[in-house]
Parts: structure tokens; C-alpha cells; sequence
């Protein structure tokens, strides 16, 4: 411990060692993006059809526990991610460049450039998944399915 009564300990993370504050960090960027898919004419409405004003505050929170646990390998996520987006009809590829777009935005302002590097791979990895997924449970081919890459975007 420090002298101020915080933990003098480093996270690191695939070699990369984090800022102390990361959990105010999660919790900023979970807030700002969110923020930003509110006013998006895109994904706005998909997320305002799927989640009752009332909700957000426990959504919000959710999604905060999945980046604390997707990028410090917490347990503080429970859920299962995948189910909900393949209940979207009409999902696609157009959805996930918009959300990477909004993503990357938001942890450029947010972040030092070396956390925002490691959420946008990290966020870059569950969307091809998740577009696989999507591809698969419809019953399509997965074969032409490329992965979105960050200068594409």
C-alpha cells in the first residue's frame, strides 16, 4: 500500500500493464459509449426497443462487469453475452462496424493509448465471434465472414 491507502500493485494484462484506476476506466467507458448509442440513429433504436428505460441502470452495470471481467479476468460477470443479440432480427454487419466505430471513439477519449488498444482488441475479437455466431444460428455459411479490422473502420 501507499502512503495515500492505495494498492501499489501493477495489473497487467496480456503484457500490459494497466492503469490503477481501471475500474473507474470500465466504468467510464461503458458510461460514455452507452451515451453515445443513445443518440445513434443506427443502434439507438435497437437498444431502446430491447431495453426498458427502467433497466438501463442494471444493464449499465452488467455491461460494467463484463469489461471488468473480459479485460482483468474478474468474476464479477454472470450471463451469458450471446443469447440476446442473436434474438435481434436483422442484425449484421453494418450494426457491429457502427458499434466498433462508437466503441473506439469512446476509449480513444477516455483511455491512454495503450488501454484503448487493448479494449478495441478485445472488442474487435467478440464481434467477429459474435457475427459468426449470429451467421451460424441462422443458418448461414460462415466461410466469407471476415473479421473487422480497427483501420477499416
Amino acid at each position: 500500500m501507499s502512503e495515500d491507502g492505495r494498492s501499489t500493485r501493477t495489473i497487467v494484462v496480456d503484457g500490459v500493464p494497466l492503469p490503477d484506476l481501471l475500474d473507474e476506466t470500465i466504468r467510464g467507458v461503458v458510461h460514455g459509449f452507452y451515451d453515445e448509442i443513445h443518440r445513434d440513429d443506427l443502434l439507438g433504436p435497437i437498444f431502446h426497443d430491447q431495453i426498458e428505460p427502467d433497466r438501463w441502470p442494471q444493464h449499465l452495470a452488467k455491461m460494467c462487469d463484463f469489461w471488468s471481467a473480459t479485460l482483468l479476468r474478474t468474476s464479477r460477470y454472470e450471463g451469458r453475452p450471446l443469447p440476446p443479440h442473436l434474438a435481434i432480427a436483422g442484425l449484421g454487419s453494418a450494426h457491429f462496424r457502427r458499434w466498433l466505430q462508437l466503441f473506439r471513439t469512446t476509449v480513444r477519449r477516455i483511455c491512454p493509448p495503450e488501454v484503448a488498444a487493448l479494449f478495441m482488441e478485445r472488442a474487435l475479437r467478440i464481434a467477429h465471434s459474435f457475427r459468426l455466431a449470429i451467421a451460424f444460428n441462422r443458418g448461414e455459411t460462415t466461410i466469407g465472414i471476415e473479421p473487422i479490422v480497427e483501420k477499416d473502420l
